[in-house]
């Protein structure tokens, strides 16, 4: 009884690891229903995977054997961008976003990056306070940069050197 129930937290312990083009359907399908997330055909997840250009980061957190969330950036001339950041609505408020931003600031690190910036909708006020626990700073505005629905998007900026 006591190796089931180990076995048991073992498997649903979510576990962050680089994403594969197999993983494509499982993405999309976290992203698809988060009104939040950038949507991107199936095609741009596609050549993320295709290309070594630009220099990209997939990362997803899998819980309870399927992708619970990913999180996509991109990084040119030592800065990094946070493309596209998700977690599964059943999945929400158990930390996810925060241990794939986290994981993914420290390997923006140990690859010697400067800086990591990120645009969010204004009216994301659960971003907004994840990024702002990591120490991002609000740069800027974009005004209408979102459409369905039209919305501003707040740059955040964080040095990580």
């Amino acid at each position: 009884m006591k190796l089931e129930t180990q076995n048991l937290k073992l498997e649903t312990s979510p576990k962050i690891r680089s994403a594969t083009a197999a993983d494509i359907p499982a993405i999309a399908a976290v992203e698809r229903p988060a009104d939040t997330a950038a949507h991107w055909s199936l095609r741009q997840y596609e050549d993320m995977f295709a290309s070594s250009v630009p220099h990209r980061s997939v990362l997803v957190i899998e819980g309870t054997g399927a992708i619970q969330g990913f999180l996509v950036a991109k990084a040119v001339a030592g800065e990094w961008e946070i493309e596209n950041i998700a977690v599964a609505a059943g999945a929400r408020r158990r930390g996810f976003a925060s241990r794939l931003l986290s994981n993914f600031l420290d390997q923006a690190r140990r690859e010697s990056a400067h800086e990591v910036f990120l645009e969010v909708r204004e009216s994301n006020a659960a971003a907004r306070a994840l990024y702002t626990k990591f120490e991002f700073v609000e740069t800027g505005r974009r005004k209408d940069y979102y459409r369905d629905p039209r919305e501003d998007a707040i740059v955040f900026h964080l040095a990580t050197g």
